[in-house]
């Protein structure tokens, strides 16, 4: 028998996804639409959401990833339905993990995609709705290819992160083309320096 490192909600939200979209993108007439990720490091997300009044009516995604981040959006997409965008937008993958009862170390970068694809679809509808930039955050873009900034880097160092090989663990920067690198040290050596380590 197989021994899960997963706990019991992961399985469930791994072996049975909520809001998957199964067919393709028209199947599911949509009011926002938001993409993350890169196919070549294998981490790819798609999130479609309807929205009535701010408020999100309906959700479907579709990933090309592991099974952490298969149940990480799947317990998204369940909390979001009904929410504001504004409160939604400040949903994180930390409270997704707690949500979802833990994931293994090596497998909370994971639970990322689905918030940035989140925040790109309320962007796109915020775009939209002529409100462009209304729950921006404040945050420079590190990592283009799969759209990870400081503040991503950041939640990685106060988690832990100190070394490039954690930032990786954490965040999958440089996992693409790595062309960040230079950039990410720079800003890990800056914290470094900031918090006095």
């Amino acid at each position: 028998m197989m021994n899960w490192l997963y706990s019991d909600t992961v399985k469930e939200h791994f072996v049975n996804p909520r809001n998957v979209l199964l067919d393709d993108e028209s199947s599911f007439p949509a009011d926002a639409r938001g993409e993350t990720g890169n196919i070549r490091c294998g981490d790819q997300m798609l999130m479609l959401l309807r929205i009535k009044d701010d408020v999100i009516t309906d959700v479907r995604w579709k990933t090309y990833g592991c099974a952490s981040a298969i149940a990480s959006t799947s317990m998204l997409s369940e909390t979001i339905k009904g929410m504001n965008i504004a409160d939604a937008y400040g949903v994180r993958p930390e409270d997704l993990v707690v949500r979802l009862g833990g994931l293994p170390e090596n497998k909370i970068h994971c639970s990322v995609l689905g918030d940035k694809a989140l925040r790109a679809a309320i962007d796109d509808y915020l775009k939209k709705t002529g409100r462009a930039g209304l729950f921006k955050e404040e945050a420079v873009t590190i990592c283009n290819c799969l759209g990870i900034t400081d503040k991503d880097l950041e939640t990685a160092w106060n988690n832990g992160a100190r070394t490039w090989d954690d930032l990786q663990a954490a965040t999958k920067i440089g996992t693409a083309c790595g062309s960040c690198k230079t950039k990410a040290l720079g800003f890990l050596h800056g914290l470094e320096h900031l918090h006095g380590e």
